[in-house]
């Protein structure tokens, strides 16, 4: 057998342990070189300067879920908007809902938009903020957007049914999917029937008749 190398075989006791401090004894701490760590709104605040495409919007819509305070948003969504980010903060601007007015311009702006995504968003969104008085754009540029693209049908088709009005019959023949997935198209098909139900429901049945 080989000789044990002399670290190894002498023995050498380990450093006696350190007291801790007694009662009262004064505790110097090093200045840590990680900045402090915030959580809750404070963070997600300091998120929505960020740079970074996702990021940014992802901050001011976890902003919106936990504080709930439009006036704090609203100028953070319209930056975004200006920003070319579009369809997250119109998803955002619909959810505030009529409290979001201030957006009303610059979404009808979009409708004309290049990209039809672009513009199934901000239609939403106007609707949900607009209401009534923004069926008629809203309508057509969904319709528009659905037969340009096929993909857009879900999103529409969710639309058309919150819309909750028969100027939405128009999109009912049409037919689609999002990337024509087998899910996607199951849940184009019960929204279809949703809307069918809502916009035309069955006539009651008639009576049977009274045997004699």
């Amino acid at each position: 057998m080989g000789q044990v190398p002399a670290a190894l075989s002498s023995h050498h006791p380990p450093p006696p342990l350190r007291p801790l401090p007694g009662p009262g004894a004064a505790v110097s701490y090093r200045p840590s070189s990680h900045p402090p760590f915030r959580s809750g709104p404070v963070a997600t605040r300091s998120l929505t300067a960020a740079t970074h495409a996702h990021v940014r919007p992802a901050a001011v819509a976890a902003l919106w879920a936990v504080g709930g305070d439009p006036a704090e948003v609203m100028p953070l969504l319209l930056g975004l908007l200006d920003d070319g980010i579009v369809s997250e903060a119109a998803d955002v601007l619909g959810e505030i809902g009529p409290p979001a007015a201030a957006a009303l311009p610059r979404l009808r702006e979009l409708l004309t938009d290049d990209y039809e995504w672009v513009r199934v968003h901000s239609a939403a969104a106007l609707w949900e903020i607009g209401g009534e008085a923004e069926a008629p754009a809203v309508l057509d540029t969904l319709l528009q957007a659905w037969a340009q693209n096929p993909s857009t049908a879900n999103h529409v088709v969710t639309c058309l049914d919150r819309m909750e009005t028969r100027v939405a019959r128009a999109a009912l023949p049409r037919r689609g999917g999002r990337f024509r997935s087998v899910d996607h198209d199951e849940e184009l098909q019960r929204l279809g029937r949703a809307l069918i139900a809502r916009l035309d429901p069955p006539a009651p049945e008639a009576p049977a008749p009274r045997r004699a």
